[in-house]
């Protein structure tokens, strides 16, 4: 098991010093959250403009804010809080990925890379992280107890054309996952609906459910050999807010590498909105 995938253990692993990359929602204020609790001492945030909550403020040390694609500032700014362990919470717009306004060191970063994905720039970006002595934590770590259970979470038991969808949708959503395409697949009696791209998952869920007409089922899955560090799947009380709206009825999610943020939040509104929440 490589060293980054170890789950952290209170008792001698937990870092006194802890750096959060800080992408947009709840997510990041969860992991400074739950890493206070369980015994971090000092949390410095790198936060990105037109991004990140300003609450986050409130539950951390220090913050940087900085825009997005300013690589250098970033480094510079864990090396001075002699920061040693990051984990990325929170995802970026896709708009301000395409607004990208790189500094000269991720100038340099982007330019050696054959293909730009998820993956690829963050893998990168973790080894430029560990040339100051910065390891990259699993972005689950203090976050255990909210990843999905192999269980119906929510919601009314699946009928079978349902189990059908699931199955039939599972399968190519790990298929798009494996080629990197996106993680999530509306599916709606037997018929592909809509597939996820760079547009993300609340917006695939939108268009989904619009061209299903009600009735829709979705699943989300992590991807084949999933680094855990950096684009873990996530369903949180928005996109619960949105698949209701959106007229979706059962929500299947990978169980173990999928975070529930607010897990029993997501799990009442589900419930309230007669969503079947299956973790598989």
């Amino acid at each position: 098991m490589p060293p980054h995938s170890k789950r952290m253990t209170i008792s001698c692993e937990v870092p006194e010093k802890l750096g959060i990359i800080a992408g947009n929602g709840v997510y990041p204020r969860l992991i400074a959250v739950a890493a206070r609790k369980s015994g971090v001492r000092r949390i410095a945030a790198a936060a990105f403009t037109d991004e990140t909550d300003p609450v986050l403020e409130k539950e951390v040390d220090t913050v940087e804010w900085m825009r997005v694609g300013q690589l250098g500032r970033l480094l510079r700014f864990f090396r001075g809080q002699e920061v040693h362990h990051a984990i990325m919470a929170g995802q970026i717009a896709p708009n301000n990925l395409f607004d990208l306004r790189p500094d000269l060191k991720a100038v340099l970063l982007l330019g050696k890379l054959r293909e730009r994905n998820a993956e690829s720039i963050f893998a990168a970006i973790a080894a430029e992280l560990a040339k100051i002595d910065v390891d990259l934590l699993p972005a689950t770590t203090f976050l255990e107890d909210s990843l999905a259970q192999t269980r119906l979470m929510a919601g009314p038991k699946l009928s079978p054309r349902q189990e059908h969808d699931v199955e039939l949708g599972w399968n190519i959503a790990k298929e798009i996952a494996r080629l990197d395409i996106g993680q999530t697949i509306i599916v709606k009696n037997g018929t592909i609906v809509a597939v996820e791209a760079l547009e993300g998952t609340n917006e695939a869920i939108k268009r989904g459910g619009t061209l299903a007409r009600g009735g829709a089922v979705m699943i989300k899955v992590s991807k084949p050999n999933q680094d855990m560090r950096f684009d873990v799947p996530v369903i949180g009380v928005e996109t619960i807010r949105i698949a209701a709206e959106s007229g979706v009825r059962v929500i299947a999610v990978e169980a173990g590498k999928t975070l529930l943020l607010e897990r029993d939040a997501v799990a009442d509104l589900a419930e309230a909105a007669s969503i079947s929440l299956l973790g598989r």
